[in-house]
């Protein structure tokens, strides 16, 4: 038995190794994690799927992730599924409603643009990110993102 979380609503340059490292500093346990990519630009489709050993893993990986803050958005994780044409890709089990993601002001408009006012959707708090952090290739060090992940976490 497959025990697959799916991990979307990612920023697009979110990697492999940046879940990897989100898993370690939790202490969580992946046998494998599958950052899905367009294949004509090898660009973030935004998810990722992550195998873990275990029933237990796979709900603590889902706990500790579903609605988890990342810039501006909010992730998230619940048991993914094969999909119905049985090609053995995996897909989420349900697909999130569009009122689980916070709205997004566009691009040039002030935070009052967004539904409630203040910045933020439905209410939520969100915490300051000082730009888009860099992304580390070096290994051995945490990239500035999940740095910002495990304080915010």
């Amino acid at each position: 038995m497959s025990f697959t979380v799916f991990l979307g609503n990612l920023p697009t340059w979110v990697t492999k190794d940046d879940i990897k490292s989100w898993l370690a500093s939790e202490n969580l346990v992946a046998d494998d994690v599958k950052v899905i990519r367009n294949p004509e630009t090898q660009e973030s489709k935004g998810f990722a799927f992550i195998e873990s050993p275990n029933q237990e893993e796979m709900n603590s990986i889902i706990r500790r992730f579903d609605r988890a803050p990342l810039e501006d958005r909010l992730l998230r994780a619940n048991p993914a599924q094969p999909p119905k044409s049985g090609k053995g890709a995996l897909r989420p089990s349900a697909p999130p409603a569009a009122a689980d993601f916070p709205r997004r002001a566009p691009s040039g408009a002030s935070p009052s643009a967004s539904s409630n006012g203040n910045g933020t959707a439905n209410g939520q708090v969100r915490k300051p990110i000082n730009g888009r952090p860099a992304r580390n290739t070096q290994g051995g060090r945490q990239s500035a993102f999940a740095e910002e992940l495990a304080k915010a976490l």
